[in-house]
């Protein structure tokens, strides 16, 4: 007996991404039958307007309605999208230290490298900020 052909599913967050990718791809606002047909049609249009809707709650795409539908736009790039599913994954977790932890170290040298200065830089930013506004409300009284 012969099993029949199933398209493999995507991980989760890629047709988001796809979405996203597709949407910064445009030169305008385009509805979501453009990005379906982008993305080569197979999808249904239902699941096209679902994840662009995702996406609206998550603040990295807006919509404006023209004629009877909605056009969108990108907001956010795809890198912006995974940090928010880092983020949300991190959120769900008890002891965000040993997530942490645990993220840290498993990167591979590079990756640590690139952290670490991404922190000094923040870092940096901070304690300037800080500088600016002793009292750290904006007022600097």
């Amino acid at each position: 007996m012969t099993t029949p052909h199933r398209r493999a599913r995507r991980g989760q967050g890629e047709l988001e991404g796809q979405v996203l990718g597709a949407l910064r791809e445009a030169d305008a606002p385009v509805t979501a039958a453009w990005v379906r047909q982008r993305l080569g049609g197979d999808l249904a249009y239902t699941t096209v307007v679902t994840i662009l809707t995702r996406l609206l709650a998550k603040h990295v795409v807006s919509r404006e309605r023209r004629g009877r539908s909605f056009v969108w736009t990108p907001t956010a790039d795809v890198a912006r999208l995974a940090a928010l599913r880092m983020r949300r994954l991190l959120d769900g977790e008890r002891d965000r230290e040993a997530v942490l932890t645990s993220f840290v170290t498993a990167l591979p040298p590079g990756d640590e490298q690139v952290l670490r200065a991404l922190l000094d830089t923040a870092d940096a930013a901070d304690k300037d900020d800080g500088a600016r506004h002793p009292r750290g409300d904006g007022t600097g009284h």
